[in-house]
């Protein structure tokens, strides 16, 4: 007979909440408690509901760890992986953090599930969770991003020859002040995008007019933005790391009653949906993301096949998308 969890909490003398709570590392109960609880779970087999399933789809599982997904960016990303797994059979899990946690809170979960590989996105895996990942045989992608740790493999956008299609395409336009508007500084989005910029505009003689961090975030950027076009010498185009930062640029704009392209110009990198609203109508880099998906199931295949073949990275170029911002 399947030992419940109703079973676990009567032999222990506790609830059935304690012993959900149990089995979740963050989850607040006395230590004492917890290590009874696993105990008699031990002792009598039982086998959590998070378990059960990963015994049952262990082979063609993939977790996908992902956060910001209020940027419109990773809902795109979500239905790409969602419609890739669907058609070749592969159960994808979806473990979303928390805003301002780290991939470290979800990656009890994901390590109870051990699934055939895991797919990282808009976060920073630490080499600690990358080497325990490896210890367990489970292959790890990073998607739309690199880390320093060689061993990890990664699927991403060449955001520095993106970048460096922005800068050419507003010197070509003649555009004198040429701001930048970064993100999160030590992700390799930002480090990518800002290094290609900034080489292409020096090779040019030319050298970017200010700089400043919006954090990814739209309403960091606003204030940012406002800032900038508040000064006296104001920027007459602007080039965001993201398309998020770009918006928030084109309305802080707009509120100050500058005129877009006319007053300034505005250039973003991503290409999420709303880049070609008609308020907006951003000029951008497009991250083929069909195409990077792709790549990462291909990627997760030959890694599971041969999990010692680590440390491949994936470029695919992304393509200037022009309307009217710029």
């Amino acid at each position: 007979m399947k030992v419940t969890a109703k079973d676990v909490a009567a032999r222990a003398g506790t609830s059935v909440s304690a012993v959900s709570r149990a089995f979740r590392p963050n989850a607040s109960l006395a230590d004492g408690l917890r290590e009874r609880i696993l105990r008699v779970a031990a002792e009598t087999g039982y086998i959590t509901p998070t378990q059960r399933m990963a015994v049952q789809s262990r082979t063609k599982t993939i977790s996908l760890v992902v956060g910001d997904v209020l940027n419109p960016f990773y809902p795109s990303i979500l239905e790409e992986f969602s419609g890739v797994a669907l058609r070749d059979d592969i159960l994808l899990i979806v473990h979303v953090i928390p805003k301002g946690e780290s991939v470290d809170s979800v990656m009890t979960h994901v390590f109870d599930l051990r699934p055939m590989a895991v797919v990282v996105t808009s976060a920073t895996l630490s080499s600690e969770l990358a080497v325990q990942c490896q210890q367990k045989g489970i292959p790890v992608v990073l998607f739309n991003r690199v880390q320093i740790n060689t061993a990890l493999s990664a699927v991403c956008c060449d955001n520095y020859a993106g970048a460096q299609q922005v800068a050419d395409l507003l010197l070509s336009k003649g555009y004198q002040r040429i701001a930048f508007v970064g993100g999160v500084p030590n992700t390799s989005t930002h480090l990518e995008r800002w290094r290609g910029f900034k080489d292409r505009m020096n090779q040019s003689g030319k050298f970017i007019f200010k700089s400043a961090s919006g954090q990814f975030d739209y309403d960091v950027s606003l204030g940012v933005v406002h800032d900038l076009l508040a000064d006296r010498h104001r920027p007459d185009a602007i080039f965001c790391a993201n398309d998020i930062m770009a918006m928030a640029a084109i309305d802080a704009a707009k509120a100050a009653g500058m005129r877009i392209p006319c007053d300034l110009a505005v250039v973003g990198f991503d290409d999420v949906p709303m880049a070609a609203w008609q308020s907006y109508r951003l000029t951008t880099v497009r991250q083929r993301i069909r195409l990077m998906v792709e790549d990462t199931f291909t990627l997760v295949s030959q890694l599971v096949d041969d999990p010692v073949a680590c440390g491949t990275i994936r470029m695919t170029p992304g393509v200037l998308i022009e309307r009217d911002s710029a």
